[in-house]
């Protein structure tokens, strides 16, 4: 399990899906894309449009914008890589639809769970590190902010490897 983190633009997407793809090269395994985004509006739909297109044809994308620890439950297998992007967008989903907590809570079960099944799945996990700005004033915003960093260190302390992407550059922080 992998999870990378990094800023708007950073190219945490980019970096995440090269892991991916190398990881599809070298055991002949299939990638699945686990997108959380909704488009709600024609600049989203662009975007994810744009991500389908940067991906390509070994890339089977699936939809879930709430039951993330369904899907990955359902996708767990040795020879199957998938690709979750973005977290942050999950926990803003979550929040809007009153299902953060229990949601979160099912999703480090089944990361709890398949670790201890044996079964270690292909998840990459991308987020955005929302945590290095200035508190915001907003109590929504600081709830945001909170949940996400708090998942972040959750994930991190379960992943194998974490990684900062800083401008293009990976920086490792846990391997």
């Amino acid at each position: 399990m992998q999870l990378i983190l990094g800023g708007a633009r950073s190219g945490k997407s980019r970096f995440a899906q090269q892991q991916a793809e190398s990881w599809q090269r070298q055991t002949g395994g299939q990638l699945r894309y686990l997108a959380t985004a909704e488009a709600g509006d024609a600049e989203m739909h662009a975007r994810i449009q744009r991500h389908q297109q940067d991906r390509g044809a070994p890339w089977q994308t699936l939809e879930e914008p709430l039951n993330l620890a369904s899907e990955l439950k359902q996708n767990q297998s040795r020879d199957t890589c998938v690709l979750v992007d973005c977290l942050t967008l999950w926990v803003s989903n979550c929040m809007h639809h009153g299902q953060w907590e229990s949601q979160k809570a099912s999703l480090l079960q089944a990361i709890d769970e398949a670790n201890e099944k044996g079964v270690t799945p292909n998840w990459i996990f991308v987020s955005n590190e929302v945590g290095s700005g200035i508190v915001p004033l907003g109590p929504l915003s600081r709830e945001f902010v909170d949940a996400s960093g708090w998942l972040h260190q959750a994930l991190a302390e379960r992943a194998k490897t974490v990684t900062l992407v800083v401008a293009g550059l990976p920086v490792t922080l846990k391997a």
